[in-house]
């Protein structure tokens, strides 16, 4: 799953991307761009949504189901919710079904996964983005949570990353665990638009979702892992060149 995401640009690059965005800036709105947050750190992170026009704001990665009913239950669950398939969101009866209309973008310029290598004792971390654009968007839900926190207990606006079948490139990297052969839901422009629109029906729901990032447009390498403390710079995304890697065939 995809757990793992930098986004390292700052405002005015997110509204090139998306200009419609000039006049949904909510005040005082601002965040620092980052080489890699992990999920379980449940951050804060730029989300957009189209809230009679589109618009950016603050959101904190990761839903709280209301089964979730304790703080304890929270602490030791609440990961479990980062990321959600995109096959559940039209399968009637889930919790991603019940909030499909509550659609967002997460815009990212980059995301890590770990490939396993046989014979190897650990998994190789890689920074993967596209080719195509220095920011591109993830296709998320979000919700309103109970924050569980004593400090904060009012409830928060929060989103999951929807993940898909991996495309040819992304089997090979993200090929070990659980969770093996999943890709977040890469969109182009012209869907992620779309994937906004209050308007959007089930069948452009299901349409959507389907769409699989095309392999070629992706660009990836292999770097040191991103789960051990280091500075939030440039280093975090280095290429590491590791002694008799196999190479990622496409």
């Amino acid at each position: 799953m995809c757990y793992d995401i930098a986004l390292n640009a700052n405002l005015q690059k997110i509204l090139k991307r998306v200009p419609l965005l000039q006049t949904g800036i909510r005040p005082n709105f601002d965040f620092t761009a980052t080489y890699h947050k992990i999920g379980m750190s449940f951050p804060q992170w730029p989300v957009v949504v189209d809230n009679d026009g589109l618009q950016v704001d603050r959101f904190t990665w990761g839903p709280i189901p209301k089964l979730l009913d304790t703080a304890e239950k929270v602490k030791r669950q609440r990961q479990m919710y980062l990321n959600a398939r995109s096959e559940k969101v039209p399968e009637s009866g889930t919790m991603w079904n019940a909030i499909r209309h509550q659609r967002c973008l997460v815009p990212v310029t980059g995301f890590f996964e770990y490939r396993q290598i046989p014979g190897w004792k650990n998994k190789v971390p890689y920074f993967i983005h596209s080719r195509e654009e220095d920011i591109f968007f993830i296709a998320g839900l979000w919700a309103y949570s109970n924050s569980w926190d004593v400090d904060k207990p009012e409830r928060i606006p929060t989103f999951t990353l929807l993940t898909r079948a991996a495309n040819p490139v992304m089997k090979q990297i993200h090929n070990g665990g659980d969770n093996a052969g999943r890709m977040p839901l890469m969109l182009p422009d012209d869907l992620a638009m779309q994937w906004v629109k209050k308007d959007l029906t089930e069948t452009d729901i299901r349409n959507i979702i389907q769409h699989e990032y095309p392999a070629e447009q992706l660009e990836y390498w292999p770097v040191n892992s991103v789960r051990k403390a280091k500075p939030d710079d440039e280093s975090v995304i280095a290429r590491v060149q590791y002694e008799n890697l196999p190479a990622v065939e496409f």
